[in-house]
């Protein structure tokens, strides 16, 4: 089969906000007729999967909206901040939700959460030789994260949950299950943070 571009023809703004923004596009295929594709242009995300000595891994739990359910996440979140490195948007949320400083980080995977028809992707990073961010310097948090349920779970059996299917969201299931084989596997897999 040859390769053949996909082109898009026509693009549509069907809403425009601070965080995404939905096209409908009009796309060629193969075979040369056009379809109409629905696109959801995010800004991206990061997230941590935050190990400790003792192969524990943190875990939050806060109340999604769209699902209508508290789930169980790596810490993670939008990359918002103009300019901001990645690793270091990893670092804020690290600190910002789970109250933990790591002192060393590298890059676990990238994920496209949901291609079908979003543009979305995280970046994944491993942290290590954690500590408490001091309690003067916490960050406040409001709303859903006003409610963010920490907790630690050994990395083991924080698999076993996603096999259970009591960790549903795609950034952790997948960070999880890339952090237990990169374990597995003496950490060879895992790549620098730029």
């Amino acid at each position: 089969m040859t390769a053949f571009a996909h082109e898009t023809l026509e693009r549509t703004t069907r809403y425009a906000g601070p965080i995404f923004q939905v096209y409908s596009d009009e796309v060629t295929m193969a075979d040369g007729h056009t379809v109409k594709r629905d696109v959801v242009e995010n800004l991206g995300a990061v997230g941590v999967v935050a190990l400790d000595d003792v192969d524990r891994v943190v875990l939050i739990r806060q109340y999604r909206h769209a699902v209508g359910q508290r789930l169980w996440e790596l810490p993670a979140g939008l990359r918002d901040v103009d300019g901001e490195a990645l690793v270091r948007g990893a670092a804020r949320e690290l600190a910002e939700e789970a109250d933990l400083i790591a002192g060393r980080y590298d890059l676990l995977i990238d994920l496209h959460t949901s291609p079908g028809f979003s543009t979305e992707v995280i970046r994944l990073f491993l942290a290590r030789s954690l500590t408490p961010v001091p309690s003067g310097d916490r960050f406040e948090r409001a709303d859903e994260e006003a409610e963010i349920e920490v907790a630690w779970f050994d990395l083991d059996e924080a698999v076993a949950m996603v096999f259970r299917g009591e960790i549903t969201n795609a950034a952790a299931v997948g960070g999880l299950l890339a952090a237990a084989r990169a374990r597995d596997e003496g950490w060879a897999t895992l790549r620098p943070v730029d």
